[in-house]
């Protein structure tokens, strides 16, 4: 009987030493779900916005591939679940999704108290319009990789579809050069279609117009006709860089500035386009402009003047002004820092909370930096009521108005779905409550 019990001891305490490394790591694990769930509750990525995983429990095994696969650390392990610990930061690769064995995790855009409004599109990319598509982050996916892939996927649809072109046309017209429009224009040289390329600004996109240096998160990327992009993570100008070679390398050619007014059907069959460059006919549209192309105003007297800017592309432009940045969120902060260091350069920024809200940690860390050294100046609780020429009138806490002289306005608060474009088009615009993907 003795025997017995010292082969039982002996065998619980091995098995208590193999599970010790174990059970230390998950403790580790759970520690850094919470200090994480409280950092996302401070910087307001607990409530998400877009497309965000969501975990069934009475599926989930807890395996934690979801929580180690996912770079932006959205899911963690906690008391013998998973959970989606930062929505707001998902960035929608749907890695955990795919890394999930028992299928517990689904991509959803909105939650159940608040929507998030999409143009209506199908699996092809298709929207209600018959041969009118959308890719990119305008049907709700940023990241470039997810880009790339829709617009390869979408031109592969199209090319399918190929041959029905009215006499003249086009076999389709892609507006905007962003990744998306990128990956679908040279899809569309591999398929040997007849199409053209409209871009209003320069190829890049939204991208493009990001501060200098600004990190842009991206995946590996096989591209047509040039070969693999290794990045992860690269600088705004590297990637830019990038794309302009693709384009030249691959013959690729992009008509920039040229901006899209109307897409109408035409009586003969396909559409009829019309641009600040003229008339164009295609049998099919595809639409990679962005949805945050129209930047959201302030609506405030004096909002058009020329001191008045709605995005930052070279700060060094910037250099010796007083400059008041409006915004409180990620690319606010990642201009008011680019701005801070340039030569003579005086900062401020309103935002109407009590502190900053829906910034990733890193940025920040990096603007408490820069406010402890004098470089940033925040007003908070504070909003602008009207624009004029060297200052800027502020509604501040008890709305008590005052006054800061600035000799330029950067406002940065977010763009706006192009809602009334799309409609004029005949898109319909859907409003998603915690819906998955089509």
């Amino acid at each position: 009987m003795s025997d017995t019990l010292l082969i039982w001891a002996i065998g619980l305490g091995l098995t208590g030493l193999a599970m010790a490394p174990w059970l230390i790591a998950r403790r580790r694990a759970e520690r850094r779900t919470l200090a994480r769930q409280e950092e996302a509750r401070t910087a307001g990525l607990h409530e998400p916005m877009s497309l965000h995983p969501v975990i069934d429990p009475d599926r989930c095994i807890v395996t934690g591939a979801c929580a180690t696969v996912c770079p932006e650390e959205v899911i963690g392990i906690h008391d013998g679940r998973a959970l989606a610990i930062a929505p707001a930061a998902c960035v929608g690769h749907g890695l955990c999704e795919r890394a999930c064995p028992m299928g517990a995790i689904s991509l959803v855009y909105g939650t159940a108290s608040r929507g998030v409004e999409l143009p209506r599109v199908r699996e092809d990319f298709e929207t209600n319009v018959p041969g009118l598509y959308i890719v990119g982050e305008l049907g709700g996916m940023g990241l470039i990789r997810n880009a790339f892939e829709q617009g390869r996927q979408c031109m592969d649809v199209v090319a399918r579809r190929s041959g029905d072109a009215p006499p003249g046309a086009l076999d389709v017209l892609i507006v905007g050069c962003g990744p998306a429009g990128l990956a679908s224009s040279l899809h569309a040289l591999r398929h040997d279609l007849r199409f053209e390329t409209l871009e209003k600004d320069e190829i890049g996109g939204t991208v493009r117009h990001f501060p200098r240096r600004k990190l842009v998160m991206t995946e590996p990327l096989r591209i047509p006709g040039y070969g693999t992009l290794p990045f992860r993570e690269v600088e705004k100008e590297r990637l830019v860089e990038v794309w302009a070679d693709v384009v030249e390398r691959t013959g690729l050619r992009v008509r920039s500035g040229a901006t899209v007014a109307a897409v109408r059907p035409h009586e003969d069959g396909g559409f009829l386009v019309r641009s600040t460059v003229g008339e164009h006919r295609a049998a099919r549209v595809v639409l990679a402009i962005g949805r945050r192309g129209i930047p959201r105003r302030l609506g405030v007297p004096g909002e058009e003047s020329a001191m008045v800017s709605y995005g930052l592309a070279e700060p060094e432009a910037f250099a010796g002004d007083r400059i008041l940045v409006v915004g409180g969120g990620d690319s606010a902060v990642e201009a008011a820092l680019a701005l801070a260091g340039q030569p003579g350069t005086t900062v401020m920024v309103s935002y109407r909370g009590e502190q900053l809200s829906r910034v990733k940690p890193r940025n920040r860390e990096r603007f408490e930096t820069a406010v402890a050294r004098g470089a940033v100046r925040p007003l908070w609780s504070t909003n602008v009521t009207a624009i004029e020429p060297g200052r800027v009138a502020l509604r501040g806490p008890s709305d008590a108005i005052g006054t800061v002289e600035a000799d330029r306005v950067l406002v940065l608060i977010g763009g706006e779905l192009p809602t009334r474009f799309l409609r004029e088009c005949g898109v319909e615009i859907d409003t998603w409550f915690g819906a998955p993907p089509r």
